[in-house]
């Protein structure tokens, strides 16, 4: 009864929150005089710029809006390198040697040592998940960044100081450098998430996949140059670089401000209406800046009423286990296209395809993973979330399809030489695949988990939806080397399978962000907005819908870029 009665308080009062700072925004563009906003609520860094609020059009690009999102990802490009170099290793001859078995007539990794060695990371980056959300709610989200790092720090030294034959003592230090990674992973779109512009968050966002698929692709150039050389040289120089990757993001972040929404929440409202306002390009007594802040200022008094925030409360809060099971399940789904397929096991793939020089195949694969990543960043600035994860589920699916029936049917599994064609196909449908991944489910799943949830539970529910996300790393990056052995390239059509499903997912279940505050996404999900519907969605008449301008020809509002969009 008490939850009920609690979900119906915060359902009120989310949706009287909009209709206060929506019907205040009503003459967004066209009143000189001071709107209905309560100046007396504004913080104090918007009042003493002045009585009046200004309307100057809002900058697309700020330089320091690009600075921030280029720089902070950063966190997204060390996972990547970290993820594209262990793919070559398996395959170079001091490593296989220094961590190998002897089989009699050469060295290999059998199933359990290259599953532990390569999926021990993914336990590690799921503990950071969620450890890092009390940590950067406590020290905030910059300095956590500069930590995380240190401790990946940590864990290269543990392992580039492995000596010959000690193959746990990798893998425990890629357990090490998890906790970096994973914490990282969930540190990084939450910060750009509450300090982007609203207009580009998505694009802001997405800059982190584009530097994981820039960082898996340095990893592979990288491996190329080294893969010929006959000692330790060969996988401790790509691993040692990681190091550069580490100081640069853990010093230069210090030199970044605070997430905006952080400082306010912790009584630096005078910082973050600066930050904030510098990021966007605009003075601080605009009127965007004025709604955001009041969005902002009235889903922090909701969340103060509410007292210390609980993992109890979070999951009896209206709508949160809904959305929480969400971005578990799209984070799982990400793993399940079927990427790190090739991205931890490509070279043994390729080579096992028929492949001469698997490596130079990797770094065709990390090339069309980068350059396509740039297209993704198009489509969620211009076709929103749900289209564009819809239809690349659909691509995924076919070609996955289409490269486990080569693999299957037209290869000579034990003499792939005999049947080069087939190889080269697996290549293309390959590459197809990245095309689509790249360009769809990498950027914009953790665009999505970064929006779905509430300021005051944002960490929490966020640790968990990235904590999914490494738990199905691990579990595909430990058993694929099992289940290619048992049904070989038969694997693929699971993948398939994961795709069709999940564009069933994204239809019924994900709500249109684009063009969205993270407050206005909040407010709808607690509406129970039809998913579907959810593009078009109009505020019921006599509110405000903050991303409403013009009309269209049905008596629509539709979004201007001088609000912010």
């Amino acid at each position: 009864m008490a939850s009920s009665s609690h979900d119906k308080v915060h359902q009120e009062h989310a949706e009287q929150s909009t209709l206060t700072s929506n019907t205040n925004a009503n003459n967004y563009n066209g009143s000189s005089a001071t709107d209905e906003i309560a100046m007396a609520d504004l913080p104090a860094a918007i009042v003493e710029k002045g009585p009046q609020l200004v309307d100057t059009k809002v900058p697309f690009l700020t330089w320091r809006s690009v600075v921030m999102g280029l720089f902070v990802s950063m966190g997204g490009f060390i996972f990547g390198y970290d993820t594209g170099q262990i793919s070559g290793f398996l395959q170079m001859e001091d490593f296989l040697y220094s961590f190998g078995t002897w089989n009699g007539s050469k060295y290999e990794f059998t199933n359990v040592r290259s599953g532990l060695i390569t999926g021990l990371l993914s336990i590690g980056t799921l503990i950071g998940a969620l450890v890092g959300a009390p940590i950067a709610d406590r020290i905030g989200r910059k300095w956590s960044i500069s930590w995380w790092c240190i401790i990946l720090c940590v864990g290269l030294t543990v392992q580039i100081s492995s000596p010959h034959g000690k193959w746990y003592q990798v893998a425990v230090g890629r357990l090490i450098a998890g906790l970096g990674v994973g914490a990282l992973s969930l540190i990084v779109p939450m910060y750009q998430g509450e300090s982007g512009p609203r207009h580009i968050r998505g694009a802001l966002i997405s800059l982190y996949q584009l530097f994981i698929t820039l960082g898996i692709f340095v990893a592979y150039c990288i491996d190329f140059g080294t893969e010929a050389m006959t000692n330790s040289a060969s996988w401790r120089i790509p691993m040692g670089i990681t190091y550069l990757w580490a100081i640069i993001l853990g010093v230069g972040i210090i030199f970044f401000p605070e997430s905006p929404r952080y400082d306010y929440r912790h009584g630096k409202v005078d910082r973050a209406v600066a930050n904030l306002a510098k990021i966007y390009g605009i003075p601080q007594n605009h009127r965007a800046l004025a709604h955001e802040f009041e969005e902002i200022r009235e889903k922090y008094e909701e969340e103060k009423s509410h007292g210390n925030i609980t993992w109890w409360m979070m999951l009896s809060a209206p709508r949160m286990k809904y959305r929480i099971m969400i971005g578990m399940l799209l984070q799982a789904l990400q793993q399940l296209t079927g990427a790190n397929y090739f991205f931890y096991y490509g070279t043994t793939i390729f080579q096992g395809a028929g492949i001469s020089n698997s490596y130079v195949t990797q770094m065709i694969l990390g090339g069309v993973n980068f350059g396509t990543t740039f297209l993704g960043l198009y489509n969620i600035q211009h076709f929103g979330r749900r289209k564009s994860l819809i239809g690349g589920a659909i691509w995924m699916f076919v070609c996955f399809m289409i490269f486990a029936s080569i693999g299957h049917f037209s290869l000579d599994r034990e003499t792939p030489a005999n049947t080069p064609g087939a190889g080269k196909a697996m290549v293309c449908f390959a590459c197809f695949f990245i095309l689509g991944y790249a360009s769809t489910w990498a950027p914009m799943v953790w665009a999505i988990c970064a929006e779905l949830y509430p300021s005051e539970f944002r960490a929490r529910a966020m640790s968990l939806s990235t904590a999914s996300n490494w738990l199905w790393n691990f579990l595909l990056a430990f058993f694929t080397p099992f289940i290619t052995s048992a049904i070989d390239f038969r694997f693929g059509y699971v993948f398939a399978g994961c795709m069709f499903a999940a564009a069933f997912v994204v239809y019924f279940g994900v709500i249109e962000g684009k063009d969205r505050t993270l407050e206005e996404i909040d407010t709808m999900y607690v509406r129970k907005v039809k998913p579907w519907e959810s593009s078009k969605y109009v505020f019921p008449e006599n509110e405000f819908e903050p991303t409403s301008g013009r009309t269209n020809g049905n008596g629509k509002e539709e979004p201007t870029q001088e609000h912010i969009n």
